[in-house]
């Protein structure tokens, strides 16, 4: 009950935080962890190896191909998740385009509330789904960095002169992710990271042309969920991940660093938290059994998870297990989540009901349920 009293009132990250939080290593990011932790390389194997054809749809050479494609501008390209700094999210790049600027100008702004509106038009016009902007809580930045193919481990800041963070998410495909947990949703995951890669590295160079620093990140440098939320676009659900308004988990998510005078949107609040508690559609249905059931702790599972906050504690060593059986990725937990539906009018009532009267959530959660919108798409709806 203190723990509860402690976080009421309090808007963004601050309403999960109840105790010192330390800046997370990423060497312990369940990705890294592979590539030097002797217990988890074998389970990545199968992860990162070879993946043969099955004669089974969303498995077959066709799948397998058409996931490849969707990763093809994050693997070959952006390198998001493999080190910071590199790729297309360098930190400097050259301001390569139709018209040569002139070394030196600077677009004086007078108003930061005009230009993070001009910066939120030109992110949706690049491809942003949605689009934030906070200050910087340099508890979110990695206080290392890991290299995934060197293995290089170091210490890592930001440039003190970056105050602002625009945080960008993408949704992702919903009837692709409705099949999860076959290739064909990784598609979806695919698409996400190479367009959230697009859209960063443009953004980038859109502020560098008016003058300033603007460092594009994709996976890197800092956690993304805690930063979306503080810049408004979400709130954390049982499934560890970013809950949108607008299309609920089903998003990636980017951001570019910038020393750019902008004014920071407001943190959200349109009752995930109240509806995870009752609901845990996520956890019931999670392959891995990853997902906690109960309620929220401060208690890590292992060293893949922060300290210093209430949450439903992902343990992710259990969600790679079942990665490396399913030979891909897992999205049940996005594909089951009520809050996981396109735009619509019946669906925007249920997101009103569940904003203004969470005392409905129980009934929601059933209709959603009798509606079987938590059930696998037959993933041969697009061979068909």
């Amino acid at each position: 009950m203190k723990t509860k009293i402690e976080t009421e009132g309090r808007i963004g990250t601050a309403k999960y935080i109840v105790g010192e939080v330390e800046r997370f290593d990423q060497k312990y990011e369940m990705f890294k962890r592979p590539r030097w932790d002797p217990e988890i390389a074998p389970v990545a194997e199968r992860i990162f190896g070879y993946v043969y054809p099955k004669d089974k749809y969303g498995h077959t050479l066709k799948d397998i191909a058409f996931k490849n494609a969707a990763w093809h501008i994050e693997t070959g390209f952006a390198h998001g998740n493999v080190t910071e700094n590199t790729g297309m999210y360098a930190w400097e790049q050259k301001l390569v385009g139709v018209s040569r600027i002139p070394e030196g100008l600077k677009q004086e702004v007078k108003d930061p509330a005009n230009m993070a509106k001009d910066i939120k038009k030109v992110a949706e016009t690049f491809g942003a789904s949605l689009v934030g902007i906070c200050e910087i809580d340099h508890r979110w930045v990695y206080s290392h960095t890991f290299h995934f193919a060197t293995k290089e481990h170091k210490k890592f800041d930001l440039p003190e002169e970056c105050r602002y963070a625009v945080v960008m998410a993408f949704e992702m495909p919903y009837y692709l992710c409705r099949t999860s947990p076959t290739l064909l949703a990784e598609v979806a995951e695919g698409w996400g990271y190479s367009f959230m890669a697009y859209t960063a590295t443009m953004v980038a160079q859109f502020i560098h042309g008016l003058g300033y620093k603007a460092i594009p990140s994709g996976n890197d440098s800092a956690l993304n969920i805690p930063l979306a939320i503080d810049a408004g676009l979400g709130e954390l659900g049982r499934n560890g991940l970013l809950i949108t308004e607008k299309f609920g988990p089903r998003v990636r998510i980017s951001k570019v660093f910038t020393d750019l005078p902008l004014v920071p949107d407001q943190p959200v609040d349109f009752g995930v938290t109240h509806f995870c508690t009752v609901c845990g559609k996520c956890a019931t249905n999670c392959p891995g059994q990853a997902i906690l059931c109960g309620d929220r702790t401060t208690k890590p599972n292992n060293v893949s998870n922060a300290k210093g906050e209430l949450k439903w504690p992902i343990n992710a060593e259990k969600c790679l297990a079942f990665w490396s059986r399913n030979e891909g990725s897992c999205m049940n937990c996005i594909r089951v989540c009520p809050f996981n539906k396109p735009k619509g009018m019946l669906h925007d009532f249920v997101r009103f009901i569940i904003n203004h009267f969470p005392w409905l959530d129980w009934l929601m959660l059933k209709g959603d349920t009798l509606a079987r919108y938590d059930k696998q798409k037959r993933p041969q709806f697009w061979s068909d």
